[in-house]
């Protein structure tokens, strides 16, 4: 049993309640068969798994029953999973917990979740639950979900989903997704009510819960060890005017701190430019081809550029080296690494007319070899730009096999080794600016085609995703255009039709669909020391040490296939941009204006896609129209003239709305 710091109130003799039935009242008053005094002292305590939730062992999640009290850590507790409580696969296999129980809270973005037996989709919007559509639904006094500040004692918005790709009602996770990020190391309060069965009768709550909440004796250790814990919880609901006669669960978290998120990689930036120096990594040119198409290209450079290597090993499945603090180094036995780049200079540029800077963030498991795109090639000769771009590590060509071999085998576990990864990507690629900045603008034969005073940022898709991460690292860059792209993974991956093949091949692994959403609930909690969920909120405010506030232009098309547009819009809220009036309606929880904006904006285009689908799948209608945006002529002027000033303006004539791009009569 953990003691805490949550303190109870400082007596408890009775809990009475006044319920309408019909046209009259109904007043019950009952004697609790326990006391709280003012000794007493609210404890978590340490379950394998919690009886709160007995159709599955882990739900509720994220929950403090999995936590121990740790004073060395910025929140003062720290994750200890237990075996039971991974999932177990068809052959009987299950991570090892290891890399979560170093974390010091859960996630900050991931989907909060749960299981009641008898719940379906239409019992659950019966409940009058608050949707995607619906955001404000879920402030409202009545709101059958409530997520509570517990610090502030204010409530959070967020919507709620039922898991729509269980292949059974009896499987389906009870999702309840934040609407804007929760703060770093802060504890949370959820509470669910009022929901119903497809014959309109209310849920019963749990065995356990029942008697925490109704004051009943139970045998359950967990009940009697978390008396204490419950009245703090059920007054912090109160005072919120929650009553605790009709709910049906509570419990409480805790997020993980900002230090938790962040501290490696700052420091392995903050190392990696000390070492390298104001000129960058040492580089070599490997290929001069002055013979590729020549319409718009002067010539084609492939090179390799030599930084500080902080895996064990370069190639997939490398882990981050650790000193005795447990802070990333160096590895001491190879402690460099040569790792390619690509550069594009342009027709359009000359030693006269040198080109700015722009760093291309590639797509999903793609590499560097996406800054040839046709769409770059004519963007960088219309506008005068020098391209460039590395393979971000973790997330690119080579670490298909290897994800794929995690899944087949079911070792989970080594998902830590992908994001481990990711950091030494997301390193070389700030390297990478780093040299263009520094020693390739004195390069003797190509350093005057360079203009190093101007240096960008733009990324799609996942490019986008990480470019959120790039952006509250950078110290080289200001600006920077995110395309397509959103955030977190865990909103994302079931809405994407590029992991249809993923989840396909956990199914066979995973008869019951929830174990799949833990272990998205376990793999999000890594990514948030990598993707933007764990960063794009210190972009442009509450920056990150040594990191100046930058500003993004953040850009969704509707109806994407790939990145579901709430993904886009939780990003924007998270970064705290403006919306640049489109024509197109608002956006919740952001401000609007016709522009121009001066700083960071989002931006939606209309390409006649019909609406999304009101569950967590992806959007099939149509052809997709991720790609499409980067050829809008009034897409391309837009992110040229917020590069090169800083202002995010419409070039649209109206309402940026184009229906001929996309075919929605063949699909």
């Amino acid at each position: 049993m953990i003691a805490r710091r949550t303190s109870a109130p400082k007596t408890l003799v009775s809990r009475c309640f006044t319920v309408g039935l019909g046209l009259g009242l109904l007043g019950a008053c009952q004697e609790p068969v326990f006391e709280v005094t003012e000794e007493s002292v609210a404890e978590w305590m340490l379950l394998e798994c919690d009886p709160l939730a007995p159709s599955y062992c882990g739900f509720p999640f994220p929950s403090n029953v999995y936590t121990v009290v740790d004073e060395s850590t910025a929140t003062g507790r720290r994750l200890q999973l237990g075996l039971d409580l991974m999932p177990e696969d068809y052959f009987g296999l299950k991570p090892s917990p290891g890399p979560w129980n170093r974390a010091d809270g859960f996630s900050a973005s991931s989907a909060i979740m749960t299981h009641f037996p008898g719940l379906t989709q239409s019992s659950l919007r019966d409940s009058d639950v608050p949707t995607f559509a619906n955001i404000d639904r879920s402030m409202e006094f009545d709101s059958p979900t409530i997520l509570v500040d517990a610090e502030s004692g204010e409530r959070v918005p967020h919507w709620v989903e039922l898991d729509a790709t269980a292949g059974s009602d009896d499987h389906r996770t009870l999702l309840i997704r934040p609407a804007t990020r929760l703060d770093d190391g802060r504890r949370y309060v959820v509470a669910i009510r009022r929901l119903v069965d497809d014959e309109g009768e209310s849920l019963m709550p749990s065995e356990a819960f029942e008697a925490l909440r109704d004051g009943l004796p139970s045998n359950d250790a967990s009940v009697r060890g978390r008396r204490a814990l419950y009245t703090n919880i059920f007054n912090l609901l109160e005072t919120g005017d929650v009553l605790r006669h009709d709910l049906q669960i509570a419990w409480d978290f805790t997020t993980a701190s900002r230090e938790n998120n962040t501290a490696w990689m700052l420091d392995m930036r903050d190392t990696a430019m000390a070492l390298v120096g104001s000129q960058g990594p040492e580089y070599r040119i490997t290929v001069v081809d002055q013979d590729w198409e020549n319409d718009t290209v002067a010539v084609r450079l492939v090179g390799q550029m030599e930084v500080p290597l902080f895996l064990t090993e370069g190639g997939p499945g490398g882990h981050l080296v650790f000193d005795s603090d447990g802070d990333p180094l160096p590895n001491p036995e190879a402690p460099w690494g040569w790792f390619p780049f690509e550069i594009i200079i342009p027709q359009s540029v000359s030693d006269q007319s040198p080109g700015a800077l722009l760093q291309y963030g590639h797509g999903l498991l793609g590499n560097r070899t996406q800054v040839e795109a046709a769409h770059l090639l004519s963007f960088a000769n219309d506008y005068g730009y020098v391209l460039f771009s590395v393979d971000m590590l973790g997330m690119m060509t080579d670490d298909q096999p290897y994800l794929g071999a995690i899944a087949e085998e079911g070792r989970f576990d080594d998902f830590s080794s992908l994001t481990d990864r990711q950091h030494q990507g997301m390193i070389n690629s700030l390297l990478a600016m780093r040299m263009m900045t520094g020693g390739f603008s004195q390069d003797a034969d190509y350093g005057r085609f360079v203009d190093p005073s101007r240096a960008y940022y733009h990324g799609s898709g996942q490019g986008g995703n990480f470019g959120a991460t790039y952006m509250a690292l950078t110290t080289d860059v200001e600006r920077g255009v995110l395309g397509v792209t959103g955030q977190p993974y865990n909103l994302l991956l079931s809405r994407a039709e590029d992991f249809d093949g993923f989840f396909s091949n956990l199914r066979t692994r995973f008869s019951d669909q929830r174990d799949v959403w833990m272990l998205q609930g376990l793999m999000q909690m890594l990514w948030d020391r990598t993707e933007a969920a764990g960063y794009s909120r210190h972009i442009r405010e509450d920056t990150l040490p040594g990191s100046p506030a930058h500003q993004v232009l953040l850009r969704a098309a509707r109806g994407d296939h790939q990145v579901s547009i709430l993904g886009a819009q939780t990003m924007a809220r998270a970064i705290g941009t403006t919306q640049l009036d489109t024509g197109l309606g608002e956006v919740w929880g952001l401000d609007s204006s016709a522009g121009p904006i001066e700083g960071s904006a989002y931006v939606e285009y209309d390409f006649g896609v019909p609406p999304d689908p009101t569950t967590n799948e992806p959007q099939r209608l149509c052809e997709d129209p991720h790609e499409r945006l980067r050829w809008v002529g009034a897409a391309r002027e837009q992110m040229d003239a917020y590069l090169r000033n800083g202002r995010a303006e419409s070039f649209c004539g109206g309402a940026c709305v184009f229906e001929d791009v996309v075919d929605c009569e063949g699909k």
